[in-house]
């Protein structure tokens, strides 16, 4: 699993992170981000309908995004 630190970072920041991390492994593994920003969890729940990855939100500033494809 990779952990992704977007703690401080502004919208689209995580999200563009998220894009990156996510083109370097293998489906079925997964990405834990972490994210402070408002807009995070709105633009990755729209990132995912596009991607047809999985995203899961573990608490206010914890996500799991996993690689479906």
């Amino acid at each position: 699993m990779i952990e992704l630190n977007c703690l401080g970072m502004l919208c689209p920041r995580p999200i563009i992170e998220t894009a990156k991390a996510i083109s370097n492994i293998q489906s079925g593994e997964q990405i834990k981000l972490n994210s402070d920003d408002a807009a995070t969890w709105f633009d990755l729940k729209a990132w995912s309908r596009m991607t047809r990855n999985n995203v899961a939100k573990i608490s206010e500033v914890e996500f799991l995004i996993t690689k479906e494809n």
